[in-house]
């Protein structure tokens, strides 16, 4: 490519990228338009609430909102891509409205974004024109596939704290049961209690009861908080419930069985982890600790060969 065609290459990401911030801009004025006129009706309705004035995060927020909405809502993605990206992203412990919304826009602004930064820094920095052809290609790959990655780290991490958590929260059940408690004040009193130790754990509970109450069919919250996070464990745990509320069989014992066969499997996957240890710190003698003890053992003879020599 010439020089030229690497301005005009730029000169459109810039352009896109412009665009795009003004869309965010307008997108988050009339957000801030129809908060001031809401705030307004309620103040005329006799509900004085204080205008808090939103952050620069927030503004931030709406304005990548409004440009993945835009994106959502045009039919752009499929049907099947969306309800993947929801899956991921409620998996990782972002739900509501605007998670999807949020994820697709800051998607699409670091797929414009980074190129734009990353020429940027290479024309400031004098890079050269076969540098800058094979950075533009590789900051928008960057771009696009930066976002799957973070949620998918963070999914990971997210699911890893649950099933950490989760035989502490069935301990915290089989107190509440013992006391006589009811399946929605045990699994209630369990999401207040552990909120600080683990606040995955807490969201899950948190949400499965507000479904038990809204909702008719209690079974079908407990499989819909193991559809959500898909671990075995949960399965386990809702199938266990729906049981012990089906056929009327003890819950108290079933909850310290469930407990005690979750500590085991995780004492198991500590031991499995332990055993490889060996194994993995094979590479790290060989590469650093046997060089320095042959250095130790022979460095004397071979200074000595030297001298004779």
């Amino acid at each position: 490519m010439t020089r030229e065609q690497l301005l005009l290459v730029a000169a459109l990401l810039v352009g896109v990228l412009l665009l795009l911030g003004w869309a965010m801009y307008a997108v988050a004025a009339r957000e801030a338009r129809l908060a001031q006129r809401f705030l307004g009706v309620q103040r005329v309705a006799g509900v004085d609430q204080a205008n808090v004035p939103r952050t620069a995060r927030e503004q931030m927020l709406r304005g990548l909102q409004g440009l993945g909405g835009l994106l959502t809502g045009s039919g752009v993605l499929s049907a099947r891509t969306v309800t993947e990206l929801e899956q991921t992203l409620q998996s990782a412990g972002f739900r509501g409205d605007r998670a999807l919304a949020v994820f697709v826009g800051a998607k699409v602004l670091a797929f414009f974004g980074l190129p734009v930064l990353t020429w940027a820094a290479m024309v400031i920095g004098g890079a050269s024109q076969t540098a800058v052809v094979f950075a533009l290609p590789a900051a928008c790959l960057v771009g696009m596939l930066a976002p799957d990655m973070v949620a998918r780290h963070l999914r990971k991490r997210y699911l890893a704290e649950v099933q950490r958590s989760l035989p502490d929260a069935l301990d915290l059940m089989v107190i509440c049961a013992e006391a006589g408690l009811s399946l929605e004040t045990t699994i209630e009193r369990v999401a207040i209690e552990i909120r600080i130790a683990s606040p995955a754990i807490a969201t899950e509970f948190a949400l499965c009861n507000s479904e038990m109450r809204i909702g008719s069919d209690r079974r079908r919250a407990l499989q819909n908080m193991a559809d959500r996070t898909r671990i075995e464990a949960l399965r386990r745990l809702s199938a266990t419930l729906g049981q012990s509320m089906r056929f009327g069989t003890p819950l108290v014992q079933a909850l310290k069985t469930l407990s005690a066969e979750l500590r085991q499997e995780q004492l198991t996957a500590f031991e499995a982890r332990a055993a490889k240890l060996p194994v993995l710190l094979t590479v790290p003698m060989i590469l650093f600790i046997l060089p320095v003890l042959v250095i130790v053992a022979a460095g004397p003879a071979l200074i000595d060969l030297l001298r004779v020599m």
